[in-house]
C-alpha cells in the first residue's frame, strides 16, 4: 500500500512562511514592540502577546540543538528514508524548529554542528531541510 506523504497546508498566517522557501528564502516573525522572534508562525507575539508582528527574512543557519537517528520509519510514508535523520535546530536567532538533517553521515551528527538550510521540493510544496555549513 502507498501512503502519501504528508505535506503543509498554508493558512493566512503561516502562508509567509511557505511562500518564503519556495523563494528559498528562510523567513520568520519579528514583534515589533519586544523584538522577540517568533516561530512557529502566530498571530501574536508569544513574549509579549502583541499582535504586532512582522516578517523578516532570516540566513536560516544555526546549530543542532538536539537530534535522533530512526532506524525504523516514523510512519509508513517514511519507509524509504532509513535511516532519518531528526533534528531540532536552533536557528541563529534563537528560535527551533524540528527538521531533517541530509547531505550528511549520520555518524557526523552532533550537538552543536553549525548548519544551514536546505530547500526540498516536493509535490509543489517546499520543506526545510538542513545540511552541515
Amino acid at each position: 500500500m502507498d501512503f502519501p506523504r504528508p505535506l503543509p497546508v498554508p493558512t493566512p498566517t503561516t502562508e509567509p512562511f511557505w511562500n518564503g522557501l519556495a523563494e528559498g528564502q528562510v523567513r520568520l516573525q519579528q514583534c515589533d514592540d519586544c523584538d522577540a522572534w517568533v516561530f512557529y508562525p502566530r498571530s501574536h507575539c508569544n513574549a509579549c502577546l502583541s499582535p504586532n508582528l512582522t516578517w523578516k527574512t532570516v540566513s536560516g543557519k544555526g546549530t543542532i540543538y538536539s537530534f535522533t537517528v530512526a532506524r525504523r520509519p516514523t510512519a509508513p510514508q517514511f519507509a524509504d528514508d532509513i535511516p532519518q535523520l531528526i533534528a531540532v535546530i536552533e536557528l541563529n536567532e534563537g528560535v527551533r524548529l524540528n527538521s531533517v538533517m541530509v547531505n550528511i553521515d549520520p555518524t557526523a551528527l552532533a550537538v552543536g554542528l553549525a548548519v544551514k538550510p536546505v530547500f526540498h521540493r516536493q509535490d509543489g510544496s517546499t520543506l526545510l531541510y538542513f545540511e552541515p555549513d
